[in-house]
């Protein structure tokens, strides 16, 4: 199979979709790998390490696409790369498609397969290749906050952990998923008041039992999401509802009960947010103010730190890679049900049920025995 890697072209967009490891296995099983030149650059990989490791490297991405059976990025396409995509073709990358219907029906248009790291199941029932990128933007979450929080960024002038005389930063976390808990747990490093809010009530024990003495938790209801924004120096939205769009769990008339120069870091932007004025932004200009809060609503938070995302990813997503690589889609899918849920889109078709309902499009289930099977 000719595998392609093309360079990342979305806003301040830093990681890369393969490392060198990745390629030097894949050529060692007789694949072809085409990268396209400078796509490891901003992840600190130069083109030297692929070429050294069995990579071909490409001038444009128009070669990427042209030749490549399997693309694999690291974010959905933009519009300029739709035209390069051909029906056929398979696509793995985030896809995020509930966020947009832009994005949706441009790549139902092309007719390719799709599938989305982020709804890809582990057998364990888990979100493998969601889970590297949800610590990363948990851990940076908490960063990011802290920083805009800062009164030349147009905060409150908080210190998360304050100082003796002087209480610390009240932290709202929306969500006691896998970002929840790795913001949680910086934020109790800093010495701040934290308090996670989940409608999972078991979930809500486990965090109970791990976190430290100044992480507290609340099931999250209407009563209690106004009550923490009362008291937010810093809110985290970190909702996921898996494929789907984000519940708006803060609405516009919320703000107002707010703090002036409040920060809403909303981490679940990718999937439309859990924010009603939340859109997304770039890490080039990160923030704008509503009613005189703060937002933050960055839709690649991970990019920002190439190096450790980059490699962080690949850990989880080049098996899936190399298994797509060396049995195709149909055999693949067959043999891992899970790896099958990550088909999003097949042949024009919606084949991810959140997602046909999101835009009221046709279902139709993806069938891997149906797919011919690669050599």
């Amino acid at each position: 199979m000719i595998v392609g890697v093309p360079k990342e072209i979305k806003s301040d967009e830093y990681r890369v979709s393969l490392i060198p490891a990745g390629v030097e296995e894949l050529t060692r099983l007789g694949h072809r790998v085409l990268v396209e030149r400078g796509a490891g650059v901003g992840s600190g990989i130069p083109d030297e390490d692929y070429l050294e490791n069995g990579a071909e490297i490409v001038t444009t991405a128009a070669e990427v696409f042209q030749q490549a059976d399997l693309i694999v990025k690291v974010k959905e396409p933009q519009p300029a790369e739709f035209p390069l995509l051909r029906r056929g073709q398979i696509l793995f990358t985030y896809l995020h498609l509930a966020a947009s219907e832009p994005l949706t029906r441009g790549l139902l248009d092309t007719g390719i397969t799709a599938l989305a790291y982020e709804t890809l199941r582990g057998r364990a029932g888990d979100l493998p290749c969601l889970t590297p990128m949800s610590e990363v933007a948990g851990r940076m979450s908490i960063q990011q906050g802290a920083k805009y929080l800062e009164r030349p960024q147009e905060g409150r002038g908080i210190l998360l952990g304050g100082v003796p005389g002087v209480p610390p930063a009240h932290i709202t976390i929306l969500g006691g998923g896998v970002v929840g808990k790795n913001a949680a747990r910086i934020a109790a490093g800093f010495q701040a008041d934290i308090n996670i809010l989940d409608i999972n009530v078991d979930r809500l024990r486990y965090l109970d039992d791990i976190m430290p003495a100044n992480v507290n938790t609340l099931f999250s209801d209407r009563h209690n999401i106004r009550e923490q924004l009362r008291r937010a120096d810093l809110v985290i939205g970190a909702v996921l509802v898996e494929g789907a769009r984000a519940p708006r769990l803060v609405r516009r008339e919320d703000l107002a009960l707010m703090n002036p120069g409040a920060v809403i870091i909303d981490v679940a932007i990718d999937q439309g947010g859990c924010v009603e004025t939340a859109h997304a932004t770039t890490h080039s200009h990160p923030t704008y103010m509503v009613d005189g809060i703060v937002h933050y609503c960055v839709a690649n938070m991970p990019g920002a730190v190439g190096r450790t995302s980059t490699y962080a990813l690949a850990n989880v997503t080049f098996p899936y890679v190399r298994q797509l690589a060396q049995r195709g889609l149909a055999e693949a899918t067959a043999l891992d049900p899970g790896f099958a849920h990550a088909v999003n889109l097949h042949a024009g078709q919606v084949a991810n049920r959140a997602v046909a309902d999101t835009f009221s499009l046709p279902f139709v289930p993806f069938e891997p025995a149906r797919v011919p099977s690669r050599s």
